[in-house]
């Protein structure tokens, strides 16, 4: 009985009990819910029980060998014997979500149990049921998603793939099945943009994205006409014609009512050449309806409009019953010439007096363009016109740069393709009664960057502002801009007015010519020794960026004026490529005079872009830094990289550094950015007239700068006593070694050419290789190293060696002379793929090697023709191998390369010796 009881708790040590976990399934699929045992062996099944149970009750259980398992569920008996009790559910449904919990004991004793949480997950189902919409009305569209479970879903808009509505939570309403439907809406004004344009109804439930893409069937409402022809009063028929114009789509109904009462008709369409349709359609009343009289409309439908657009007329207006009296024709030709001249002399009369009016009216004042007093580059500068009038409101103006026109580029982010967005036009428009259509853009906001050749230009309109009792109307025209020395030199402002549709142009006005001003960047004054004399100290300070080129630079010393010996000023300075002019003054002091440390230097930079002089100075003695090589330490991913540069020895103690990134490669570095993180400790007084500092950089260092090997950090030191900074660089540098392979590659040509290469993957920086070949001492061979990237991206370094074995004097052979004769030349490429290839070329080369011992010599060919070799082809090594004290035997040939690299603590060697078969065969 212990033995037993000692069984089964080894045997619960062993079982892994299962966490809770969920399972989900959809709607009428079978799911089944694990619950897998290990079970004692031998297994006796009258002492197994099995119970699964959901809310509280019992729905399949195993006991006494007996299965009871409840409809709709099922379970393979035969997995009980391997301890798989899985249950599976038939045909999933709402009602049977849950937690379900697996028991299992042996002989009375718990051995497992596990709760399974069953859930149904359904995906809806999309359709969007309303797809018409009517031209610039607000219209609303509708996205249904049926039969989801769980709630909720998000819904989402989109036009021609970009998001115009972002996603948004619905719950939904829950069907009588027990699932969840849901609708999403979206507001929009069509515009004609949006005919034939994609639309999409995008949801997401649980994980898993639905599209639905459709496009809008838009209406264009048409205007509607009603009109009558001609006909006899009396009781006899009138006929009626209603005109529809500019509608879409071509299928419309058109209804005939009386007094609100239908009446019956049929008509044709034709189209106009924008692609809308208009139709005329007539109605004949009968004398009995003409009697009735009363209003009668004309009415059309249209798909996806709910109130139909009508056009009604009363029939005593259409149709005046007044008995008119009977004219002869001499009457009524009397009575026609007379209303004839009536009416010329009335219209001549007419056009006089409207034209007087309408010059009046139309004239204007408009002022001259007034200019900014300053226009400095990089700043913003206004030009302005001042436009009076009766009409001003009717005005538009036009803006150009010479005769360049000119749009408002002041606006970002606006696109066409948005149906909700308002474009802005290229000229300011100023709508009638007092409105105009401004930029939204502040004009108080930060500075933009200039775009393309005409650079920012931001067009403005203010008024009409109403003067009190005169009648007449004042506005106001500009144009702000950012000035541009190679846009705007030498250029000219245009504005034209006119009247808005009207291509007659009623006052142009042109600027006059503007000078643009750029203040001047002064440096520091920068003090040097004069390489001719020592004892004389140069200072020179530098003027750059500035505009117009006129400029002065006037020194100064315990105030006194000096006379500058060299400037750059007095003649005129060639512009740059931005059109900006740069200058130089250098003033020349004894360097007793400055070591007084008393003595106070300083120097005026005066340009017509300045307010108040540029003034720099300098006092005393000077002495130029030494910069340190920088030093790092903790470079590992994650952790903190630290670099320090040494500055010692300078005066004054003004000294300025800066830390650069470099990236882009090993031999072009670009600076990309100033680098965070820097300290400066000093400068420290060493002696009464030197100082030191120390400058470091803390900061993070990253896995992908450890990746970048070409680039590095820089730092960069500027002191008064130096003409260009001092720089110094840290590299980005994994050292890794490369693979090197176990032995060389070897093949053997025809002509006794043996070629030896050998493969590198990988490895940083790059290895250093030495050939050499010979017998019981070795001689320097030409190599041919080539480098690419391999398939897997590795750096792969491939050297190669050509070798000639001789064992005669040094001489040509008949092969050698015959190759020098064609010039060939052996192809390394080539040689190493098939060196018995028809066509392989040969260079003969010497190594110009001297003898190591008696055995060894390597062979110098004198007359060898070195004066134009191909870079592509493969020098041939020949090493004389003589032979030993007996007349049958001589050393074997090594061939061995020297690898050197600085992650091995020794050199690499690989080396090829000769067969013992080949020597005797040689010999």
């Amino acid at each position: 009985m212990w033995c037993k009881v000692l069984a089964y708790v080894v045997l619960l040590t062993l079982i892994k009990h299962v966490s809770p976990s969920e399972i989900q399934a959809g709607p009428n699929t079978n799911a089944t819910l694990p619950c897998n045992v290990t079970l004692p062996l031998p297994l006796n099944e009258s002492l197994l029980e099995v119970n699964w149970i959901s809310n509280g009750s019992d729905i399949a259980s195993f006991r006494d060998a007996a299965t009871h398992i409840k409809e709709g569920l099922s379970w393979d008996g035969s997995n009980f014997a391997n301890g798989d009790f899985s249950l599976t559910v038939l045909r999933a449904a709402l009602d049977l979500q849950g937690v379900y919990e697996c028991t299992v004991s042996y002989n009375s004793t718990a051995l497992h149990s596990s709760n399974i949480t069953f859930r149904i997950l359904a995906s809806p189902t999309l359709s969007v049921p309303q797809q018409w919409v009517v031209l610039e009305t607000e219209s609303q569209l509708k996205c249904h998603a049926d039969g989801f479970y769980p709630p909720p879903v998000s819904f989402s808009w989109t036009r021609d793939g970009q998001e115009i509505q972002p996603p948004y939570d619905v719950e939904g309403e829950q069907t009588p099945d027990g699932y969840h439907m849901a609708v999403g809406n979206l507001t929009l004004y069509p515009s004609r943009e949006d005919q034939n344009v994609t639309f999409g109804c995008k949801v997401l439930h649980k994980g898993s994205n639905q599209d639905l893409d459709f496009q809008l069937n838009i209406t264009y409402i048409p205007s509607v006409g009603l009109s009558a022809v001609p006909s006899r009063p009396g009781n006899t028929p009138l006929t009626l014609y209603c005109d529809v114009e500019s509608f879409y789509p071509e299928e419309i109904s058109v209804s005939w009512l009386q007094n609100s009462t239908a009446l019956p008709e049929p008509p044709a369409t034709e189209q106009n050449p924008d692609g809308t349709y208009r139709t005329r359609h007539y109605y004949t009343l009968s004398p009995e309806q003409r009697e009735r009289g009363g209003k009668v409309e004309c009415a059309v439908n249209q798909p996806g409009v709910v109130h139909p657009v009508s056009g009604s007329e009363h029939l005593e207006k259409l149709d005046p019953q007044d008995e008119t009296p009977v004219l002869t024709k001499s009457a009524k030709a009397s009575v026609a010439m007379m209303c004839i001249s009536i009416v010329l002399v009335f219209l001549l009369c007419f056009g006089f007096s409207w034209r007087r009016r309408d010059e009046k009216q139309k004239s204007l004042n408009v002022s001259g363009i007034i200019l900014p007093p300053r226009v400095i580059v990089g700043h913003k500068g206004r030009v302005t016109v001042s436009i009076e009038g009766r009409r001003v409101d009717r005005v538009q103006t036009a803006w150009f740069l010479d005769d360049t026109p000119i749009s408002d580029t002041s606006l970002t982010g606006t696109s066409k393709a948005n149906f909700n967005c308002l474009y802005s036009p290229l000229t300011t428009i100023h709508l009638p009664y007092g409105l105009t259509l401004t930029s939204p853009a502040s004009e108080n906001g930060p500075l933009l960057p200039s775009r393309g050749e005409m650079g920012y230009y931001k067009l403005h309109t203010q008024g009409p502002l109403y003067s009190s009792g005169s009648g007449t109307q004042q506005m106001i025209s500009s144009l702000t801009f950012i000035p541009r020395i190679s846009v705007h030199k030498a250029a000219v402002f245009k504005c034209q007015v006119s009247y808005m549709g009207k291509d007659k142009i009623v006052v142009e006005r042109v600027s006059e010519k503007f000078t643009i001003l750029s203040a001047p960047e002064v440096s520091e004054i920068q003090l040097a020794e004069t390489p001719s004399n020592s004892d004389v100290i140069s200072m020179t300070v530098r003027a750059s960026h500035f505009h117009p080129d006129v400029i002065t630079f006037r020194w100064f010393c315990q105030g006194s004026e000096l006379s500058p010996v060299a400037s750059q000023a007095s003649s005129s300075p060639r512009p740059d490529s931005e059109g900006f002019f740069a200058a130089s003054s250098q003033c020349k002091l004894p360097r007793s005079e400055l070591e007084k440390g008393g003595t106070k230097v300083w120097v005026s930079v005066h340009h017509i872009a300045l307010k108040q002089p540029v003034t720099r100075e300098t006092r005393g003695f000077i002495n130029r830094p030494c910069v340190s090589e920088i030093v790092g330490s903790g470079s590992s991913p994650g952790q903190t990289l630290t670099l320090g540069c040494e500055i010692t020895d300078f005066y004054p103690p003004n000294i300025t550094v800066t830390w650069l990134r470099l990236r882009e490669g090993e031999q072009d570095d670009r600076e990309e950015e100033v680098m965070e993180g820097e300290e400066m400790w000093g400068p420290v007084q060493t002696h009464p007239r030197l100082f030191r500092a120390t400058a470091t950089l803390k900061r993070k260092a990253t896995n992908q700068e450890k990746g970048e090997r070409g680039g590095g950090i820089i730092c960069r030191v500027e002191h008064c006593s130096l003409q260009e900074p001092v720089e110094r660089h840290w590299r980005n540098v994994d050292i890794v070694a490369p693979a090197i392979p176990p032995s060389l590659s070897v093949c053997w040509s025809s002509e006794g050419v043996g070629v030896f290469s050998l493969l590198l993957k990988g490895g940083h920086p790059k290895v250093k290789l030495l050939w050499a070949a010979g017998g019981p001492t070795l001689s320097p061979l030409v190599s041919n190293e080539t480098e690419e990237i391999g398939d897997d991206g590795q750096r792969e370094l491939k050297s190669v060696c050509a070798l000639e074995r001789s064992t005669n004097l040094p001489s040509q052979t008949n092969k050698q002379l015959e190759r020098r004769k064609n010039g060939h030349a052996i192809k390394t490429k080539a040689a190493v793929t098939d060196p018995d290839t028809e066509g392989i070329e040969y260079i003969d080369g010497d190594n110009n090697n001297i003898d190591r011992d008696e055995e060894t010599k390597s062979e110098v060919d004198e007359d060898s023709d070195k004066g134009e070799e191909d870079p592509g082809a493969l020098h041939i090594n020949r090493v004389n191998l003589r032979k030993g004290p007996r007349e049958n035997e001589r050393p074997r040939l090594r061939v061995c390369v020297e690898i050197t690299h600085t992650a091995l603590k020794l050199p690499a060697y690989r080396t090829w010796t000769e067969p013992n078969e080949e020597t005797s065969s040689s010999t």
